[in-house]
């Protein structure tokens, strides 16, 4: 997967971007109805080589992972489909790509990073803002989620998804998440990372759904960031997701500035 994964020394652990020729979705899930997630965005290169996702946190602002950093790329927002034009669509340029200041593509920490548009959104059904979070709970083991995206089905499949799907995980330990069953540290898991899947697998986000919101108890908690490479819903590679800490909360609140709509 080229520049788009670190390899460890047993492992190669991949940042979930689509690269070029493999267009790829999420693990286990199911398509969502056509425009009923209107807060998620389509990060796409303008050759269409490489996508992620991302939420729109205020009209001209979308939030996702500071790995998601193509150059020449676009914003989509009303989207479902890939492969055609949608009325609902409003295509945007992008004026500022912000990562967080301290991200480490070594460690994977600080996954995060916001995207200016040039022009402000038009709101409507099929368009519109997820609420920041109104505090930084740490959701607990065993807590349902769920995340969507344009990426892989599954491990092997090299067919991009025409449509945008979802799927239901499941929060895991850290403890266990880091022991010698999973990650065992390569990465470490650490508070910043929420840790989610399945207990026997077969759920999972994968390539390509990098930077879409991670949605737990109805309220956004994390961004999604990284797994295995070439393992997505494997039961020792459970999906990691940048959680929503106070302190980037703060961070997104400064940057972005003006009235922001926090809390459900």
């Amino acid at each position: 997967m080229g520049a788009f994964f670190t390899l460890s020394t047993s492992f190669a652990v991949v940042l979930l971007v689509i690269p070029g020729g493999l267009c790829v979705d999420i693990i286990g899930g199911n398509e969502v109805a056509p425009h009923s997630r209107p807060f998620m965005a389509l990060i796409r290169e303008e050759n269409g080589a490489k996508i992620c996702g991302g939420a729109l946190i205020k009209e001209n602002w979308v939030l996702t992972a500071a790995h998601c950093d193509m150059k020449k790329s676009q914003v989509i927002l009303g989207a479902h489909s890939l492969g055609k034009k949608e009325r609902e669509q409003q295509v945007f340029q992008i004026a500022k790509r912000i990562p967080y200041p301290c991200y480490s593509p070594n460690n994977k920490e600080n996954d995060i990073m916001l995207l200016q548009l040039k022009k402000r959104a038009k709101l409507n059904k099929a368009v519109k803002i997820i609420p920041l979070p109104n505090s930084d709970d740490d959701p607990k083991d065993g807590t349902i989620c769920t995340v969507a995206g344009w990426g892989q089905t599954a491990n092997n499949l090299k067919k991009a998804s025409n449509t945008l799907r979802e799927v239901n995980i499941t929060v895991i330990n850290r403890r266990i998440c880091n022991d010698w069953k999973h990650y065992n540290g390569r990465p470490v898991i650490t508070e910043n990372m929420i840790c989610a899947g399945a207990r026997r697998g077969g759920k999972d986000s994968c390539s390509g759904d990098s930077g879409g919101p991670l949605i737990c108890n109805n309220v956004m908690r994390g961004i999604t960031s990284f797994g295995k490479a070439n393992k997505c819903g494997a039961v020792d590679s459970p999906g990691i997701y940048t959680r929503l800490t106070k302190q980037y909360l703060q961070w997104i609140r400064k940057t972005i500035g003006g009235d922001i709509q926090i809390g459900f």
